[in-house]
């Protein structure tokens, strides 16, 4: 006998649950927003849209599915199982922040604050959640599969990210490494930057639109669902030991660009999420490219 499908509520604190934590009540936390030309209200109104989509969500899962909820910040220790839905309530980075921990599992994004949210992710409104939770279990649902990139290291160690995954020094610091893509030749580059970011057509809406903007490159943005990559080299330092010749690029399905660790550490994160870092000393090695999973959104 099969189970029953269990929901996971995805959620993040708000912006005034961390003000009145920070500061004890609300009205410290009016003072304090108000002493820096800000209104409370226009906060305290966000939060209560978010907590108002949590109950509006959790009223249209049916009485047979079992469900939990889940905070952003036990996302790495929370262990998600085959059978569930994945339901973000939030806005489109928590999508991201959630994808690297699942293996398949539907995910339906409702948006807390339409017209604030892009809504690249987060593509529906409270009210619509009860028909999608049952379209994901009907067969009729329709699901972008979208392409995520996985970083590996020499150590076995792995990230998976939906938008970008960036490798470099903790910190402002210098990154230093040789770099190079498998199948070039074994042509590589010493190279000390800001560090390298490797992403996806998902991703290509944020950091790495940015980069390939300032940069005005040619090279074409990747789609969500393309197996394509794109990866760029933040400010490289030409010097006698260093060089700027390989500074961005595309990597095809196959393809894997390699970084060698030249100082003391260096780590890779996805998604902007420092805290669950890969670590790499010197003479490691890593390879990123395009990942084998993706990831089921629902349309």
């Amino acid at each position: 006998m099969s189970l029953a499908p269990r929901v996971v509520l995805v959620h993040r604190t708000t912006e005034y649950e961390e003000l009145v934590a920070r500061h004890g009540t609300h009205g410290q936390a009016a003072f304090f927003l108000a002493s820096r030309g800000r209104d409370l209200e226009e906060v305290a109104q966000r939060h209560r849209r978010t907590r108002q989509a949590l109950t509006e969500v959790t009223s249209a899962i049916p009485l047979t599915w079992r469900q939990t909820r889940v905070e952003r910040a036990d996302l790495d220790r929370f262990l998600f199982a085959p059978e569930d839905v994945v339901v973000v309530v939030g806005q489109d980075g928590l999508v991201a922040n959630v994808a690297k921990y699942l293996a398949g599992q539907p995910v339906l994004g409702i948006d807390t604050d339409p017209g604030r949210n892009p809504g690249v992710l987060v593509r529906h409104r409270p009210e619509d959640a009860g028909p999608l939770l049952a379209a994901t279990q009907s067969g009729r649902g329709h699901f972008d599969e979208l392409t995520m990139v996985e970083a590996v290291a020499d150590d076995t160690q792995r990230l998976v990210a939906l938008n970008e995954i960036y490798l470099g020094a903790a910190g402002h610091r210098t990154a230093r490494y040789r770099l190079g893509l498998e199948d070039d030749g074994g042509v590589v580059e010493a190279q000390a930057s800001s560090g390298v970011i490797v992403g996806t057509g998902t991703g290509a809406t944020g950091w790495v639109r940015s980069v390939w903007q300032e940069r005005g490159s040619t090279l074409a943005l990747p789609r969500p669902a393309e197996d394509r990559l794109l990866w760029f080299v933040r400010e490289a330092w030409p010097s006698p030991a260093t060089g700027t010749s390989l500074v961005a690029g595309e990597l095809a399905a196959a393809a894997r660009l390699r970084l060698t660790v030249e100082s003391e550490r260096l780590v890779a994160f996805g998604d902007g999420m420092e805290t669950d870092a890969v670590e790499l000393t010197w003479g490691q090695t890593i390879r990123v490219g395009v990942c084998r999973e993706r990831l089921r959104l629902v349309g």
